[in-house]
């Protein structure tokens, strides 16, 4: 399904992530040879299970950050390397985690983890990710780099109890969304960015990236959001209609309650209630999105933040590696197109 107005033209996604994967081939391909050197573990269920969320892969969209922001403004080298590997089994920790306290059945169009091994192997695996990516951290042999990862774990760990403790709210303000996105997801790519500067050596271009990616994971997450209500599992990696069975108020629901009648708030109020739900209500709710804008006003608001993103680019070097990290801004959001 497309989100976006017809008019509008949908990039070569394919070419702008491959693009970025031919820039940074080498260094990512020793991220790779990292994440399987250390996913490895005498426990079998270890790298079995690592191997199976990890091998499904996605883009490495979030070391892919790390990597190409070092070389926009600098140079990658083993400290990179390192941070990216560290980048992503983070993600991959959060992910299986996730999965577990939203009850998800797929992940990347496959089965979760979880539904293969079960919850407790999925925890403790996850566990053992986060574990090895603070190993990761230390050999960069640099404490700021340690230490603004380890702030970023913490955030994204209250931006997920954070969101828990909203799915009680069903007018929840669009500040305690942004909040919420913003820990849950912005907080990666910012740090994932940043430390991709301070692994270069280039401290003065930190908080440009920093800022970059914060906005770019905005961006990201609130397409996210809005795809689960007419997405496809293989661009949001997990099954469509999610958030929705899951009572998450995300900024489309936000926006087509707020513009929808007294009946149509009735139904959110409803529908976004686990214990009360019908076999119609999904495809209600899509159209609820679709007929009061909130589809559409949703994706201007990932525009904005992408272009918040590609704004704070503007103090660095021009190279193909800044212009780069702009076609990216521009790839997440046209994942709606």
């Amino acid at each position: 399904m497309t989100l976006a107005p017809k008019s509008r033209t949908k990039p070569a996604l394919a070419s702008i992530m491959e693009r970025m994967q031919a820039l940074a081939a080498a260094d990512l391909a020793e991220v790779e040879r990292l994440l399987a050197e250390r996913a490895a573990s005498p426990v079998s269920v270890i790298p079995d299970l690592s191997a199976y969320i990890i091998s499904a892969g996605g883009k490495r969209l979030r070391p892919l950050i790390t990597l190409i922001s070092a070389n926009a403004v600098g140079r990658a080298n083993a400290a990179t390397h390192a941070l990216a590997a560290a980048v992503e089994f983070i993600h991959t920790a959060t992910l299986l985690h996730d999965d577990v306290v939203d009850e998800s059945d797929l992940r990347r169009g496959k089965p979760a983890a979880k539904a293969v091994w079960g919850n407790k192997a999925s925890i403790l695996v996850g566990d053992f990710l986060f574990a090895r990516a603070f190993n990761l951290l230390v050999e960069t042999n640099s404490l700021t780099i340690l230490n603004r990862l380890a702030t970023a774990s913490t955030v994204i760990a209250e931006g997920e109890v954070r969101q828990l403790a909203a799915m009680q709210t069903r007018d929840l303000p669009t500040e305690e969304y942004l909040a919420i996105v913003e820990a849950k997801t912005g907080a990666l790519f910012e740090a994932a960015a940043e430390t991709g500067a301070l692994s270069a050596g280039a401290p003065a271009h930190a908080d440009a990236l920093a800022s970059y990616g914060k906005n770019l994971g905005l961006a990201f997450q609130i397409i996210d959001d809005v795809l689960d209500y007419g997405g496809t599992t293989s661009v949001i990696g997990k099954s469509v209609g999610d958030d929705f069975r899951e009572g998450k108020v995300t900024l489309p629901v936000i926006i087509a309650r707020r513009r929808g009648s007294d009946e149509d708030r009735a139904f959110w109020d409803r529908a976004l209630n686990p214990a009360t739900p019908e076999d119609s209500d999904l495809a209600h709710a899509v159209h609820l999105i679709r007929a009061t804008g909130a589809a559409e006003a949703t994706v201007q608001e990932a525009e904005a933040y992408a272009a918040l993103a590609k704004g704070a680019l503007r103090g660095l070097p021009a190279s193909p590696y800044r212009e780069a990290l702009e076609d990216l801004a521009d790839f997440c959001v046209s994942r709606a197109y």
